[in-house]
């Protein structure tokens, strides 16, 4: 097998897990009553750009995009797993089947949001995608998105039976990478639960992608 075989075959068992335990997934993560989960979005729609579409991807069972669309924000709901597509359907909400690593992302975006994503994407693979999201947002795009953080790249095998990739990330190695792509910085913020450290960055683009 490849190397970028054996990568999209990575990809492939993660969301096939997620297909396994979509609904419980549902559940586990349904917002509870003034929890905080959605003060990175709040800093988000700080800097969108008003009027467009955000590009939600990875929108599971679509609390995320619920919660923007309240605010007013107009939401393009993407996953690879078909289970949370149907899921969203099922409540009334519109989500299209989009695999991040393999597929068109459309566009232009005022904005594109990616939480807890990105640790089930190979290491080598994550630059390619970014630079694909760079490319769609508007100069002055807002870029969200939460990863798993540290340096470990593990496959993590759980109680439902499902096999999740994870790669973990420093601050250091994504700065490089997102002002290669011509995104800058603008927050970011580490917190921990049971499942490891994670980190959230919030972007801007300047609409200039440097040549590497």
């Amino acid at each position: 097998m490849t190397t970028d075989a054996a990568q999209l075959s990575a990809n492939r068992r993660t969301i096939e897990s997620y297909e396994g335990c979509a609904l419980d997934y549902a559940q586990s993560t349904r917002p509870k009553p003034g929890c905080g989960d959605f003060a990175p979005l709040a800093r988000f729609l700080e800097v969108l750009p008003e009027s467009g579409v955000v590009l939600e991807v990875g929108s599971g069972p679509g609390w995320d995009a619920d919660w923007l669309e309240e605010q007013g924000a107009r939401v393009r709901r993407t996953d690879a797993c078909a289970a949370f597509v149907e899921f969203q359907t099922t409540r009334g909400a519109t989500a299209e089947l989009l695999d991040i690593v393999t597929d068109e992302l459309g566009g232009p975006y005022t904005g594109v949001i990616a939480r807890y994503v990105f640790q089930h994407i190979e290491r080598a693979q994550l630059p390619g995608v970014l630079a694909r999201i760079a490319s769609t947002l508007i100069k002055g795009g807002a870029f969200l998105f939460t990863l798993r953080e540290g340096e470990q790249e593990l496959v993590e095998h759980r109680a439902s039976g499902g096999t999740y990739y994870c790669a973990e990330w420093t601050r250091a190695e994504l700065a490089g990478i997102l002002g290669d792509f011509g995104l800058q910085e603008c927050w970011s913020e580490s917190s921990e639960d049971a499942d490891g450290k994670w980190l959230s960055v919030l972007a801007t683009s300047s609409g200039k992608i440097a040549r590497r």
